[in-house]
């Protein structure tokens, strides 16, 4: 499934004056969660806004261990002069880089996961460049944009936005007990012929995985839901 996005959904995605929101409208949500119902908006830690949902009875205390899946591109991204497959790579690695080294200030990471480890199944979902104007390569949903405001006045920075879906089951069943979807805006690359490096993402990746780590803290002390990553 890929068709071009048009102009106008494209302006949304980005916000007025090239600003862009931290949720993700329903209608961009790739599936990967499969079931969207229970989410809500809520806040991280840090002030964004998240659409997220947690299951009223998880127990942290419940498990000793956490298991960081390798994140995912979901739907499996077409590579373009823009964005290459290493920096797919790239970025993948680092995002999972960066969850492994926050959570493992409040919790034990495991290497493998066992019936007690709370999995956490990250995704990023989907790429979609735009070298012309605000005519995007391909998207179905959104998920890494990279494209620019005013793009016929010349030269502009280009803003890079990207959006995760993240789901967080019991290893023991394999039961969802809680999800979150949510997207924010890279470093801006400088025009239309920059590549885009991990390096664009890396601030915007570390803020996720910072209020993954508080929001733990968070529910681990209070013993139940709480605002978060």
């Amino acid at each position: 499934m890929i068709k071009k996005l048009s102009v106008p959904l494209f302006a949304v995605l980005l916000g007025v004056g090239g600003c862009s929101s931290t949720m993700v409208e329903p209608s961009h949500y790739s599936g990967f969660l499969g079931d969207y119902s229970r989410l809500s908006e809520q806040k991280s830690p840090s002030g964004e806004k998240v659409a997220r949902w947690v299951d009223p009875k998880l127990d942290l205390s419940r498990y000793p261990s956490v298991y960081i899946e390798t994140p995912q591109f979901y739907p499996k991204p077409q590579p373009t002069a823009q964005i290459s497959s290493a920096t797919l790579d790239s970025i993948s690695r680092y995002y999972g880089e960066a969850l492994r080294r926050e959570l493992s200030k409040v919790t034990r990471v495991s290497n493998t996961p066992n019936s007690d480890s709370l999995v956490i199944r990250p995704a990023i979902t989907a790429v979609a460049t735009s070298n012309e104007g605000l005519k995007p390569y391909e998207v179905i949903p959104i998920g890494l944009v990279i494209a620019g405001t005013n793009m016929a006045a010349g030269g502009r920075d280009q803003q890079v936005l990207m959006s995760t879906e993240t789901a967080f089951l019991d290893a023991s069943n394999n039961r969802v007990v809680a999800q979150v979807v949510r997207q924010g805006l890279g470093e801006s690359l400088e025009n239309k012929e920059t590549k885009l490096s991990v390096a664009s993402l890396k601030p915007l990746i570390d803020s996720w995985a910072n209020d993954l780590r508080m929001s733990y803290q968070q529910m681990k002390k209070t013993g139940g839901a709480s605002s978060g990553y």
